[in-house]
């Protein structure tokens, strides 16, 4: 498994993701044309959307809006060994849909893209990956893929201690419908129907990351966008995604993306 991290301008021309790739759009888009097999399409995307192709590349055009984007280029290999070794594996297509477990895994590589950089004074190498930790996530995702995108053989069940399909997208959705109150893990827990212990545990079986962190992930991206789309204040924003104590909201801020809220803003 490989990718590629990138944070880019507004651009009116033509830019392509290939096949067989992942990609995530940590930045929300307006009015984005969208362009695969010739037929082209104008949307707008939510902070988050995942992308995943099958063999026909998208061409993106007119992208008005700032990009943080980051590419998963799946090891083919490991996904036809893990579908059982008939070289038929094969994912369908899925455009601008929320993935938690995608969401979850793209945002540790985009921290390891991260680790070593200095952004504002800002150094991030506590963000590196270790072999192991890399092929975990290699698999995690190469499992994933063939579970919910698989069109060909592949496995019908997740790993045990796992959450069940679907589990990490309810927690999604709760989270994006509740960003300005409070989260706790019982709330979590409860919404996929499972004890706080066991939802916990399995939870970062499944994505790799703990409640907690997946949560802040989500508040900061969103925080992000707001910041960077609409006229509200740092304050505001802040309450808006749930960080009641606004330091702390700056403090975990530019811990992520290098610049304080208002420093974003003004880039």
């Amino acid at each position: 498994m490989s990718s590629v991290y990138a944070v880019l301008g507004p651009d009116a021309g033509v830019t392509s993701t290939g096949a067989h790739q992942v990609g995530i759009d940590f930045s929300g888009h307006r009015g984005l044309v969208r362009e695969v097999g010739g037929r082209a399409r104008r949307y707008d995307a939510e902070p988050g959307a995942v992308y995943v192709t099958g063999p026909s590349p998208i061409s993106w055009l007119e992208v008005r809006d700032p990009t943080e984007a980051l590419e998963i280029y799946p090891d083919r290999a490991l996904v036809d060994r893990l579908a059982g070794g008939s070289g038929a594996a094969e994912v369908r297509p899925s455009f601008a849909e929320p993935d938690g477990v995608v969401f979850a895994v793209a945002s540790r590589l985009r921290r390891a893209h991260l680790a070593g950089a200095h952004l504002a004074g800002a150094h991030l190498a506590d963000g590196a990956l270790t072999d192991i930790e890399a092929s975990t996530l290699a698999h995690r995702l190469a499992g994933h893929l063939l579970h919910r995108y698989g069109d060909g053989p592949g496995p019908r069940r997740g790993q045990a201690g796992e959450l069940p399909p679907g589990a990490v997208d309810v927690v999604t959705e709760y989270t994006r419908a509740h960003l300005a109150s409070q989260i706790t893990l019982d709330r979590l827990a409860a919404a996929v129907h499972l004890s706080p212990f066991h939802f916990a545990r399995s939870f970062r079986a499944t994505t790799g990351l703990t409640p907690h962190a997946f949560v802040t992930e989500q508040r900061l991206m969103i925080a992000r966008d707001r910041l960077l789309r609409e006229d509200a204040s740092v304050t505001g924003v802040a309450l808006e995604v749930g960080f009641s104590n606004i330091s702390h909201f700056r403090r975990v801020f530019r811990r992520r993306y290098g610049l304080a809220p208002g420093e974003l803003r003004r880039a």
